[in-house]
């Protein structure tokens, strides 16, 4: 059983609410360009503690010495995450890029949590509320998320057109998206048994 220092188990906490730097808002219906804001006129915010209450953990780290950083040193370790690589998403870096994008965009779910430290440039995970509305998370640089398994979700660059993220797994490294609906797959169903109506759960780091 691994065992971590007081230390390590402190610089692995998400970030407080008071300081956390992370935007998030209900969106708009709008079928416009998928990489502008689609914020609700007026703006409609979600904070720190909804997304929590959905499952999504958050840091905001130093991004330009990710590799001597202790935060994330820690942060791997306490979440076991074993596995990295980098991605960067521009259309001269990324082969197939139009097609990646738009299986990016679809809705589905992961049977693992999806973990990305954003190294540059900027972009939104789209999630799913418990009732059924999209949320937009604005992530930037020095921004490291983790989206739950089982969460029906999506992912889109801004108008920037850049991102470079790191990509973390816990084992190996696994992306298979299933496209909604899923109602009866197990990472579904363990979601909704941890985060669904009368579980009332956090992430237990939070």
């Amino acid at each position: 059983m691994a065992s971590f220092t007081p230390e390590e188990l402190a610089l692995a906490q998400p970030e407080p609410e008071a300081t956390a730097k992370v935007q998030a808002w209900y969106m708009d219906d709008s079928t416009e360009d998928q990489r502008l804001e689609h914020r609700l006129d007026p703006n409609e915010p979600c904070t720190l503690a909804k997304l929590r209450e959905m499952g999504v953990t958050y840091w905001s780290l130093d991004a330009d010495n990710w590799e001597t950083d202790p935060k994330l040193a820690a942060i791997r370790k306490v979440h076991g995450m074993s596995y990295i690589e980098v991605l960067t998403i521009s259309k001269d870096t990324l082969p197939d890029y139009e097609n990646k994008l738009k299986a990016f965009y679809q809705e589905h779910i992961h049977s693992d949590d999806e973990i990305r430290y954003f190294l540059d440039g900027s972009g939104y995970f789209d999630i799913r509320s418990l009732d059924d509305r999209w949320v937009r998370i604005c992530v930037n640089k020095g921004d490291l998320i983790i989206v739950p398994e089982g969460i029906y979700h999506r992912f889109t660059l801004d108008t920037k057109n850049y991102a470079k993220a790191m990509r973390l797994f816990v084992g190996e490294p696994v992306w298979t998206p299933f496209n909604r609906p899923q109602e009866e797959h197990p990472s579904r169903a363990k979601y909704m048994a941890k985060y669904g109506p009368g579980a009332n759960a956090v992430p237990v780091s939070a």
